[in-house]
């Protein structure tokens, strides 16, 4: 292989974060035309990677070559200077600005002394059109779909004339169709003549689209492997360290008596429309429930409601046999339920906080933290030291900020801290979203230990390998009803995926 057939080759980078060695000496090559996945366990070291690659931080050792040549990345510009472009895992777009306003942003073109937006626009729609993305370049970024935005991203990079792309988790936020939608795009990027690397944790993904893939564990290059030389669970066992049961192992439910019970639950949503349309089920005690089904079907809603977060209209729910219906969250957590929130940003964890703050945020008020108004430290930082010991949290220590985990690192702290207050019901909304193998095997242990004490589940997610991997019982939403109930031992995903399209009348599970 000749120089020429490099687009990027990284030769012994290191990077440090105050004494924490986040990239050991790695050297990476990305050749011309390939998609190169990046694959490693949340907080490996993939990110900060590719961050160096982009001129965001700077390493402290080693070289980066584009294109054959020596080149010292000082800033993102420089990066961009080069043809190297980035699609970060959270969007970096102005909402009310238009598609073709983003694109153009830093970088006007002038006709005269007035911003030629009949130019750009024409240049994106021309893009849009090469790369088959379909995208409207006079819409607004806060009316159109993630996914959308997303492409908005792609073309973000491709008008700054990239020819090395750069991709970090860019599934995490996409629906499936979305994603399906969005592995073409790529294989049309490189079909053009573009390099990619992958950054994901995805290994379904990985073996349907990369050509090759580098393992990092822990900072450190494992391995670099030809895709279609390995499989999942190699790659699984490379990433993880250890070998990964894709099937968790547990026994069969001895389901008790109804912990958890909704009745005739109507909650409204935006327009006054009801997002919840008369809901009844129950959980019992030694069982997890599976609730299944597409986003936007009322998901949120029936959390929100049974956790004290929204206004039930009419209707009731029942803990342990007494009413707790529009009661306060703080309330319904004292009467014995925990909450793992579907974003662990908005609802699960102060960023700002530490570790050890984030572990008291539900407790706080308790005798055994607060002592006359004030928080003994002591107590809380040895609460703190036990959680992150128990529940294998990787932090540089309980002081540090919250913000600086990766997203599975800052999971196990949620779920810790919602184990700790030992409840009865569990609700446990997408526990696994933007998570790496090894860690969607430690949560879903976790769910079916609580099962096991008796506790009662009720799991939300729109994964449908993990409801039929985790529950016991599968109740089908789908506008804001249930409209089938069955097990996972009588059902399989394309049966669930018509359910949940509303195409199938749900067969009982005791037929």
């Amino acid at each position: 292989m000749t120089k020429a057939d490099i687009a990027l080759e990284l030769k012994g980078i290191t990077k440090r974060f105050s004494g924490v060695v986040a990239n050991d000496s790695i050297s990476f090559q990305l050749k011309r035309g390939e998609i190169h996945a990046l694959l490693g366990e949340n907080g490996a070291g993939k990110s900060t990677l590719m961050s160096i690659v982009f001129g965001l931080y700077q390493p402290d050792e080693g070289e980066i070559y584009v294109n054959g040549n020596p080149v010292w990345m000082d800033s993102p510009n420089k990066a961009i200077d080069l043809g190297i472009g980035m699609v970060h895992q959270h969007f970096k777009l102005v909402e009310p600005f238009t598609v073709t306003e983003n694109i153009i942003l830093g970088m006007e073109p002038k006709k005269g002394v007035r911003i030629d937006i009949k130019g750009a626009s024409r240049k994106v729609k021309e893009l849009s059109e090469q790369y088959k993305l379909d995208v409207d370049p006079m819409a607004t970024i806060e009316s159109i779909s993630v996914g959308m935005q997303q492409r908005v991203e792609i073309i973000k990079t491709l008008y700054r004339g990239a020819d090395i792309l750069i991709f970090d988790e860019p599934t995490a936020v996409l629906t499936p169709q979305e994603i399906s939608e969005l592995l073409e795009i790529m294989k049309r990027l490189v079909a053009e003549g573009k390099s990619i690397v992958l950054i994901t944790h995805k290994l379904k993904e990985i073996m349907e689209i990369a050509d090759s893939c580098t393992i990092i564990r822990r900072g450190k290059v494992i391995e670099t492997v030809e895709v279609a030389k390995t499989n999942p669970q190699q790659l699984a066992e490379k990433m993880v360290g250890k070998a990964v049961n894709f099937k968790t192992e547990k026994q069969k439910a001895k389901p008790q008596e109804a912990l958890l019970e909704v009745n005739d639950l109507v909650v409204k949503g935006a327009g006054g429309t009801h997002a919840i349309d008369k809901l009844s089920f129950s959980v019992r005690a030694g069982e997890i429930v599976g609730i299944a089904g597409v986003d936007g079907n009322g998901q949120t809603e029936l959390i929100e409601a049974i956790t004290g977060m929204c206004t039930i209209h009419s209707g009731e729910i029942l803990l342990k046999g007494k009413r707790i219906t529009n009661q306060s969250p703080r309330m319904i957590s004292e009467s014995g339920m925990s909450h793992i929130p579907q974003d662990r940003h908005k609802h699960g964890l102060v960023l700002d906080f530490t570790v050890s703050e984030n572990t008291v945020l539900q407790t706080y008020y308790h005798p055994e933290i607060n002592q006359h108004g004030f928080i003994n430290t002591k107590a809380r930082d040895a609460m703190a030291t036990r959680l992150v010991q128990e529940f294998d949290v990787r932090t540089s220590g309980i002081d540090a900020k919250v913000r600086s985990m990766s997203g599975g690192n800052q999971q196990k702290v949620i779920i810790a801290r919602e184990i700790d207050k030992n409840p009865q019901v569990m609700i446990a909304a997408q526990p696994t979203r933007g998570l790496d193998v090894g860690a969607i095997e430690f949560v879903h242990q976790q769910l079916i230990a609580q099962r096991d004490q008796g506790k009662a589940v009720l799991l939300v997610s729109f994964e449908l390998e993990e409801i039929l991997n985790v529950a016991d019982r599968i109740l089908v939403l789908f506008g804001g009803q249930i409209v089938g109930e069955t097990t996972p031992e009588t059902t399989n995903d394309q049966e669930l995926g018509l359910m949940m399209a509303g195409k199938h009348e749900g067969n009982d599970s005791n037929e």
